[in-house]
């Protein structure tokens, strides 16, 4: 089992998790061409994908996905809240309804030998999830775009071997940042992002003597820095007296993150 960042930040997301036999995206929010670009990295193509997973509405996960959509014709997989927000953003252009598939939070999907399962998260759009992706006895997750964490959270992601946590501003850099009054109280909100100490918070209740890699994203261009979210993560798992040998790295923004492969 393979997870890979082709693009993660404030500026357009896009997530590779596959096995031998599957290849999934969760997210486009990039353009089309980028998104076959950072496959062909990986040698792949869009023609190998077997579905693309959305999270949500907002165009940093979207942006490509009329494109890829219409040319390729590959199922999309997202809530009935989430499909009717697309259909509804003009942007993204007319998608025929044949390709989407429709989910629901904590019903599994099985495409070919991956299981995709669906988790509620707090985010402002219309009805946001995370995925968890499982092949065999091995488990991703792939979270970002949650403005806080509860039980719920922690008790949905135990036992992952690789997770993709987002990590998305610094809460200082942001407070003293150019953003407006009321966008820095929407990020910092409960519907918002998770700064770089709630992201290693919410690391610090995941971790286990068995997990693989932890792979830090969607940082935001403005207000965060890839050495302040590695070393305020760092800090809060120090802190909680958690072991600390496992990988951990920072997706990149527009470039293709090293594989982590699941063994």
């Amino acid at each position: 089992m393979r997870l890979c960042s082709i693009a993660s930040g404030s500026s357009g997301n896009c997530i590779y998790v596959g096995s031998d036999a599957t290849h999934l995206l969760v997210d486009v929010g990039i353009s089309g061409k980028r998104v076959e670009a950072g496959l062909k990295e990986l040698d792949l193509s869009m023609r190998d994908i077997d579905g693309i997973f959305i999270t949500h509405e907002h165009s940093d996960h979207i942006a490509g996905l009329g494109v890829l959509a219409r040319k390729y014709e590959i199922p999309i997989y997202a809530t009935r809240g989430t499909i009717e927000a697309i259909k509804g953003i003009s942007s993204v252009g007319e998608i025929p309804e044949d390709l989407f598939c429709p989910i629901r939070a904590e019903e599994k999907i099985i495409v070919k030998d991956l299981i995709c399962n669906p988790m509620k998260i707090s985010h402002d759009a219309a009805e946001p999830v995370a995925y968890r992706i499982q092949h065999g006895k091995k488990r991703v997750g792939i979270v970002t775009d949650l403005g806080n964490y509860n039980e719920y959270t922690v008790e949905s992601l135990q036992g992952m071997d690789a997770l993709l946590l987002e990590a998305n501003h610094d809460v200082n850099m942001l407070q003293v940042g150019p953003y407006p009054y009321y966008l820095k109280q929407r990020i910092l909100g409960d519907r918002g992002h998770l700064s770089n100490e709630r992201a290693g918070q919410l690391l610090c209740s995941l971790l286990h003597d068995k997990i693989q890699a932890v792979m830090l994203g969607h940082l935001s261009k403005e207000n965060n820095l890839p050495e302040l979210a590695y070393e305020a993560v760092r800090v809060e798992v120090t802190m909680a007296r958690m072991h600390s040998d496992f990988p951990m790295h920072v997706a990149p923004r527009s470039e293709v993150s090293p594989i982590i492969h699941i063994a």
